[in-house]
């Protein structure tokens, strides 16, 4: 019979930003209900968060370890079926490695490991797995996002030539760290961000974006990384330029003090007939600038959109959609995959469309060549992927 897909989380506890996020998403469609969890990696701390919640208290749990191995005790149907990850990324490997052989699906956040051989190793069980397991780069969620995709993917832009994906914020302008500001403190640390900081955090979602827009991949890149705010330790600022696999040429800026932005994702396209821009604080409007026509602006849920945006669109035009339902698509998509599995049955393409493990693989191997490249001389790095 079909049901609603049943969730445990590890992390996202009190004090936790983004765990609330993932809450919010995963409920948004009605698909998913969360019955379980280990909040925190103190049992104290992660009770509360379980009793605010109002969870059963038998199943709010200790440890991420006793969670999956009470979680797989329990009847199928009553159990979990789904783990969502959203701890630092120090944290994510293990937990989403034991889930899946556990036999759960899982949604990890991003970037998917703390450093690029546990990123090979997780790609690897997953693989074994059978399992779905999906990463939240959740800008790729969008339905103009998805309608760029479409547009390229159709042709409608001609050969893409050009890509310009910037990603400024300017919260960590100064050395933020130092107080008491949880964010600020994990994703400047080395042993619990791994070896980027603004170009991690933010610079893959700019790779994704612009891989998944264009259809292309990254063949190389030549990066200038800095840390620019006195005492920090990983980066805060970096400039890249790229080469694509069809020999269009591309530019990536991520940074983290750029003073005054809050949350700036861009991306620009050009083709042969045309280009595209997006921007995440306007969402809802792609333009479209063609070579031998008027400037075109496409609404979400209005006219001249291809399918796979309106599939991603919950309300009428000018009713604004943004970052949650964003990113509740990713969660919705997923959900409606497990189901089609339950009923032996494919996924609908329209919906298995979601970040997955070599999304994951190709943002750490991004980090790693934008380093290499930083630290480097030689600039230009070839980015080499292990198949």
């Amino acid at each position: 019979m079909l049901r609603k897909v049943k969730m445990g989380m590890v992390g996202g506890g009190h004090g936790a930003f983004i765990g609330a996020v993932h809450r919010m998403a995963a409920a948004l469609d009605g698909q998913i209900e969360l019955v379980c969890g280990a909040f925190s990696s103190d049992p104290v701390k992660s009770k509360e968060s379980g009793t605010s919640l109002y969870l059963n208290p038998s199943r709010v749990y200790g440890t991420y370890e006793e969670m999956i191995q009470s979680e797989s005790r329990l009847p199928e149907g009553e159990r979990m079926d789904l783990v969502s990850v959203v701890t630092p990324n120090h944290m994510h490997f293990a937990p989403s490695k034991m889930a899946l052989e556990a036999g759960f699906h899982v949604i990890c956040d991003k970037p998917m490991t703390f450093n690029l051989v546990e990123a090979y190793q997780l790609r690897d069980v997953v693989r074994s797995s059978g399992k779905i397991f999906a990463l939240t780069h959740n800008y790729t969620g969008y339905p103009l996002v998805k309608q760029a995709r479409e547009m390229i993917h159709k042709g409608d832009l001609g050969t893409i030539r050009k890509v310009v994906v910037e990603y400024p914020q300017g919260w960590l302008s100064t050395l933020l760290e130092a107080s008491e500001q949880k964010q600020a403190a994990w994703r400047t640390d080395p042993s619990r961000s791994g070896i980027a900081g603004a170009m991690g955090d933010i610079g893959t979602h700019a790779e994704n974006l612009a891989e998944y827009i264009t259809g292309l991949r990254i063949s190389e890149l030549c990066a200038d990384i800095s840390a620019l705010v006195p005492g920090r330790k990983l980066d805060d600022d970096g400039n890249v330029l790229l080469r694509f696999d069809n020999g269009a040429r591309g530019i990536l800026y991520a940074s983290q003090i750029s003073a005054g932005e809050e949350n700036n994702l861009r991306i620009r396209v050009y083709g042969e007939k045309g280009g595209i821009e997006w921007a995440q604080m306007e969402p809802n409007s792609l333009i479209v600038r063609w070579k031998d026509k008027p400037l075109e602006v496409l609404r979400t849920g209005g006219v001249g959109l291809y399918d796979v945006a309106h599939a991603h669109t919950r309300v009428p035009a000018g009713h604004p959609e943004g970052y949650l339902e964003g990113f509740a698509n990713l969660y919705r998509n997923v959900a409606f995959c497990i189901q089609a599995g339950w009923r032996g049955q494919a996924p609908d393409p329209v919906y298995a469309d979601f970040p997955t493990v070599d999304d994951g693989v190709r943002g750490m191997e991004f980090i790693y060549h934008v380093i290499a490249s930083g630290q480097s001389d030689q600039k230009w790095v070839p980015f080499v992927t292990e198949k």
